[in-house]
């Protein structure tokens, strides 16, 4: 368990803060001017992308050797969007102050698409440069 935390412990406290600010109650502060129409949308997207990175920097770091399967990568998916889904759920059936949305839920699966992408990019470049 201590070898696991130490791995994926920045994803799964990140994952912890995502629930919690997906649940706390914003009364007027997203009346605020600083705030703009989409802001929501881009907090969900930006959540799960920085989700997606932590994840799959927890795995590549636990495995030896250091790489990271597509089946791999369509797991760690499925899974945050499933994670999006229940909170989502939860937002609809717990916390009542907050609204469940489906287009949150498209921006969680966009940003986890994001973060997909962004790792498969970057293990790609990575991969090229030590071979040469």
């Amino acid at each position: 368990m201590k070898l696991f935390l130490k791995y994926h412990g920045p994803a799964i406290l990140w994952a912890l803060f995502v629930l919690v600010i997906c649940s706390v109650h914003l009364d007027s502060v997203d009346k605020s001017p600083l705030f703009f129409e989409g802001f929501d949308k881009l907090t969900h997207c930006g959540l799960f992308f920085t989700l997606i990175v932590l994840v799959c920097f927890g795995v590549i770091r636990q495995q030896k050797p250091k790489r990271l399967t597509y089946t791999g990568m369509f797991i760690i998916w499925i899974v945050s969007i499933i994670f999006g889904g229940l909170i989502e759920i939860l937002q609809v059936s717990i916390f009542t102050w907050r609204t469940g949305d489906w287009n949150d839920l498209f921006c969680d699966v966009l940003g986890a698409c994001m973060g997909v992408f962004s790792v498969m990019l970057t293990i790609e470049a990575i991969g090229k440069n030590e071979k040469k």
